[in-house]
C-alpha cells in the first residue's frame, strides 16, 4: 500500500545562480528534491529587482497548462483564513506563467521530515491536522474545494502550517480525465474518485488531508493501518476511506484532534495546539537558518535576463 515517501534526506541549499523570472531574482529552491515527493509546481524563494520585496514564487511543471495554472493561482487570491498561503501577484498576459505570495520563512513538509529524521511527533501531526481542517472548513465555507491538498503543498512555518498548491488535481487534467500517474501529483494524495476523473468535491480534500497527515506521522502517504500512531490510527484511517460517504466531517476531525476545553475561557481549535514546541528543535533550527541565509543573500551582481518558461 505504500505510496512514495522519505524517511530521511538533507534540506536542499542550492540557488539557481542569478536566474531570473519576471521582476525576480531567485535565491534558492524551496524544495528538497531528496525527498522524492512530487510537487505540483516549481518553487522558489526569490526577491525584487530593487530588493525591497522577498517572495515565495511558483511557476507551471514543464508542460504544464499555463493558463489552467495561472486561473488556479488567481483563483487563490480570494481565500480566506490564517493557515492559507494565497497567491498574491500573477504574471501578466504574454509573460511566462508565475505567481507570488510574500516570503514567510517555512519548510515544505518532506522538508521538515527530512530535518528531522523521519517522521513527525504525534503532537505536531494533531496540531497539523487541526490547523488543516480550519484551513478546509474555511474554504468549504467559500464554496470551494482545495483540490490540492498534499504534503508537498503544506508549508510549516514557526507560528503554524501553510496551505499552497490550490487546485493542482484541476489543473493537472480536465473534467472526466484520469489523474494517475500525472507529473506533479503524489498518488497516495489523490482521492479514487479523483483518480478516475472525478470532480473535485469537499469530501475528496478529507481524503487527501487523511493521506498528508499519514504522511507526516510515518513517511508514507498510505501506509498500513497499524503503522499509525495508535491515537490517530481511527480518525485518519476514516479519512483514507474509499467511500467517500464514509469520511469524517471536517468539524468532526478538527474536535478529534484538538478537543474542546471544559473552561470556556481556554485556547480552542488549532490554536490551542500551535504553540511553543509545536514543532521539533530541529525543524525550527532549519527554518531560522534559511530566513537568515535569505536575509544575507545579495541580489546586487544579478543582472541575467529574464528566464524562458518552459
Amino acid at each position: 500500500m505504500h505510496a512514495t515517501g522519505a524517511r530521511t534526506g538533507e534540506a536542499h541549499s542550492g540557488a539557481p545562480a542569478s536566474r531570473r523570472i519576471g521582476p525576480y531574482v531567485l535565491l534558492t529552491s524551496l524544495d528538497d528534491p531528496h525527498t522524492r515527493i512530487p510537487v505540483p509546481e516549481r518553487r522558489y524563494i526569490a526577491r525584487s529587482d530593487d530588493g525591497a520585496h522577498t517572495v515565495l514564487l511558483g511557476t507551471p511543471l514543464p508542460g504544464a497548462d499555463h493558463e489552467a495554472f495561472l486561473t488556479e493561482a488567481d483563483t487563490s487570491r480570494y481565500l480566506l483564513g490564517q493557515f492559507m498561503a494565497p497567491a498574491a501577484a500573477c504574471s501578466a498576459p504574454g509573460e511566462g506563467a508565475w505567481h507570488t505570495r510574500p516570503y514567510l520563512p517555512a519548510l515544505p513538509l518532506p522538508t521538515a521530515l527530512a530535518v528531522h529524521g523521519g517522521p513527525l511527533p504525534e503532537r505536531t501531526v494533531r496540531a497539523l491536522g487541526a490547523a488543516l481542517a480550519e484551513a478546509l472548513i474555511v474554504v468549504h465555507g467559500q464554496g470551494l474545494a482545495y483540490a490540492g491538498v498534499s504534503p508537498a503543498a503544506v508549508l510549516l512555518a514557526a507560528d503554524g502550517p501553510r496551505l499552497t498548491c490550490f487546485g493542482a488535481v484541476r489543473a493537472a487534467a480536465p473534467e472526466g480525465a484520469a489523474r494517475s500517474g500525472l507529473p506533479g501529483l503524489e498518488p497516495g494524495s489523490l482521492p479514487p474518485e479523483q483518480a478516475a476523473g472525478g470532480l473535485p468535491r469537499p469530501l475528496g480534500d478529507v481524503y487527501a488531508l487523511g493521506a498528508t497527515l499519514a504522511y507526516a506521522a510515518t513517511g508514507y502517504t498510505a501506509p498500513e493501518s497499524d503503522e499509525l500512531p495508535p491515537a490517530l490510527r481511527t480518525t485518519i484511517g476514516r479519512c483514507l476511506s474509499r467511500d467517500a460517504g464514509a469520511r469524517p466531517q471536517l468539524a468532526e476531525l478538527l474536535q478529534a484532534f484538538a478537543p474542546f476545553p471544559s473552561d470556556a475561557g481556554q485556547t480552542t481549535g488549532a490554536a490551542a495546539l500551535l504553540g511553543p514546541g509545536w514543532l521539533p528543535s530541529r525543524v525550527i533550527a532549519a527554518i531560522a537558518h534559511q530566513s537568515a541565509a535569505v536575509l544575507a543573500a545579495d541580489i546586487s551582481r544579478a543582472t541575467v535576463p529574464a528566464s524562458r518558461q518552459d
